[in-house]
């Protein structure tokens, strides 16, 4: 069996050993097959994510010696081979092979089924587990990342968004509006454009009976919009900060969903 992690360090697990390649164009070629498991990827797609717009003469021959050194890494005692030739270039076969990114999606869509039915303490729990997969702030920190993994790393941090702001969302429909208030705030500090995230701390603060302190949060939302962007708070944050002046029932106010 090969284990592959990428959301946090490369790491690559081959039959129990630690087999991560630390050569960085090795490593750099491996994560963009990872990104495309069980798919051919194009030798000129290795050639545009290693050397971008400025190839050496020889980069057909260079990149067939990165898959040469990866698939001795890889092999091992298998009869089988990993890493496939396969026309226009190669193709990493993942039969009898795991990655934390499928557990992460595993338990990201077993957790929205839960949701969905209403089961919203296993949800939450399903959905905790996906994000504990992550290792660090970011999949891969240790690869170089040329045009193509970036493009590919991007989406995935965007899905790891997705499950943190549905795993908020379950813990604002279970009542869980203390912890709730001092992960927001920090996540608001880091991300201070980040509407959905002030939106979500107003609800906790007033599920909290908190209404001062979540205007204040409307408030500070409202600042950095305008200082840095020049615009206006969104119509969900200003219908919240109306819902809060209200004194409306947090789940008015809060519509947990999580196709938000």
């Amino acid at each position: 069996m090969i284990h592959y992690r990428i959301l946090g360090p490369l790491e690559v697990e081959v039959d129990g050993a630690g087999r991560t390649p630390t050569a960085p164009k090795v490593r750099q070629v491996l994560a963009l097959l990872l990104m495309s498991p069980d798919r051919v990827v194009s030798i000129e797609s290795f050639i545009e994510e290693v050397w971008d717009t400025d190839p050496p003469a020889s980069a057909v021959t260079t990149t067939q010696t990165y898959m040469y050194q990866l698939r001795k890494i890889l092999h091992g005692g298998r009869r089988e081979p990993v890493l496939l030739t396969r026309a226009p270039g190669y193709l990493l076969r993942m039969q009898n092979a795991q990655t934390d990114l499928d557990s992460f999606d595993r338990f990201a869509a077993q957790g929205r089924a839960l949701f969905a039915a209403n089961e919203l303490e296993r949800a939450a729990e399903r959905l905790r587990q996906a994000l504990a997969l992550w290792r660090g702030p970011v999949a891969m920190p240790d690869v170089t990342r040329g045009p193509l993994l970036q493009a590919h790393l991007a989406a995935l941090e965007e899905r790891r968004t997705r499950v943190l702001h549905e795993r908020i969302q379950v813990d604002l429909a279970l009542g869980r509006y203390a912890d709730l208030v001092v992960e927001l705030r920090r996540l608001a500090a880091e991300r201070p454009l980040d509407e959905w995230l002030h939106c979500r701390l107003m609800a906790a603060l007033h599920g909290l009976g908190r209404r001062g302190e979540a205007l204040s949060a409307y408030q500070r939302a409202r600042d950095v919009l305008q200082e840095q962007l020049g615009l206006d708070p969104s119509a969900e944050l200003r219908r919240m900060q109306q819902l809060v002046l209200a004194g409306l029932p947090l789940d008015t106010a809060s519509a947990p969903s999580l196709a938000s």
